[in-house]
C-alpha cells in the first residue's frame, strides 16, 4: 500500500479507557488510527468498528509492549498497511494489587518496569526511526502518558507504578530535548483519578469513590478529559510545546 498522505497515530493500549478515548478522538480530527491491543481483541475491534462507522479508517495491531520483537512487528505491519506514522501515543501500562514496598516481588516490580517503561521508550524508538528528519521523515510528535502518582509516589498502594511513571516523566523531557532538531515534539500527560479499569485490576474498583474527597474538583476524571488534553498537544495549536508535563489531575 503507497504511503498515506493523512497523519498517521499509533496509540499503544488503545481498546480500552484513556487510550480508547485518544483513539475516537484523532479519527474525528481526521487521523488513520492504529489501535495496538495486547490480549482483548475484541475491545480493539469495537474501537475501530466506531470509528469505521463514524466515517473514520482504522485497524487494530497486536503487541504485547513488554516484548521488543512484538513492537518491531507491529511497527513493520503499520509500515506496510498505512504508511509513515505522524504520532505516537504511549498509554499502555499495566499496575498490579494494591501493597507496600516490603511485600512486592522482583517479578512484580520487574513487570510493571518492562511494559510501562520499556516499552513506552522501544515504541518511541521505533516512532523515531521513522519521524527523524535525518533519517527521510517529516518530523512528527510523541505523548506519553504518564501519571500523577509520579508526583505524589502512591505510597502503600502502587509505588512501583508510580516509580515507572517518575521515569516517564524524565524521558518526556530528554527526549524532547533530543528529539527537537529532528522535528519531533515530545510531551507528557498526567492525568489524577481516572474512571477507568485500572482501579479494578488494582483491586479496588470503586477507589475513586474512596479518594474522590481529596480532590479539589470533587470528582475523577472521564476518559474524554485526558484524552482532549493528549490531542491538544498533539495538534499544530501545541506547535512551541515540548517537554511539558501537562497536569489533568482535578486540582491535585
Amino acid at each position: 500500500m503507497p504511503p498515506s498522505s493523512r497523519n498517521i497515530i499509533l496509540v499503544t493500549g488503545g481498546s480500552r479507557g484513556i487510550g480508547a478515548a485518544i483513539c475516537l478522538q484523532a479519527a474525528a480530527k481526521g487521523y488513520i488510527v492504529c489501535v495496538n491491543f495486547h490480549r482483548n481483541q475484541a475491545a480493539a475491534h469495537k474501537v475501530v468498528e466506531q470509528i469505521v462507522v463514524e466515517g473514520g479508517t482504522a485497524h487494530a495491531y497486536q503487541a504485547d509492549v513488554a516484548i521488543e520483537d512484538d513492537i518491531v512487528n507491529m511497527f513493520k505491519e503499520i509500515d506496510k498497511q498505512e504508511g509513515n506514522l505522524t504520532a505516537l501515543v504511549n498509554n499502555a501500562g499495566v499496575l498490579d494489587t494494591q501493597m507496600k514496598v516490603e511485600e512486592m516481588t522482583a517479578e512484580r516490580i520487574n513487570r510493571i518496569l518492562t511494559t510501562n517503561v520499556t516499552g513506552s521508550l522501544i515504541c518511541a524508538r521505533e516512532a523515531i526511526k521513522r519521524m527523524s528528519k535525518s533519517k527521510g521523515g517529516k518530523g512528527g510528535t510523541i505523548v506519553n502518558i504518564s501519571s500523577v502518582a509520579s508526583r505524589t509516589g502512591s505510597p502503600n498502594e502502587y509505588i512501583d507504578y508510580a516509580a515507572s511513571k517518575g521515569a516517564i516523566d524524565t524521558m518526556t523531557i530528554g527526549l524532547a530535548k533530543e528529539l527537537a532538531p529532528e522535528g519531533i515534539r515530545v510531551n507528557c500527560v498526567r492525568p489524577g483519578l481516572t474512571h477507568t479499569e485500572i482501579h479494578a485490576s488494582g483491586g479496588e474498583a470503586d477507589r475513586i469513590e474512596r479518594l474522590k474527597g481529596k480532590i479539589p474538583l470533587q470528582r475523577g476524571g472521564l476518559p474524554d478529559e485526558i484524552a482532549s488534553a493528549a490531542m491538544w498537544l498533539i495538534s499544530p495549536e501545541a506547535a512551541y510545546t515540548t517537554g511539558a508535563l501537562l497536569d489533568v489531575t482535578g486540582g491535585i
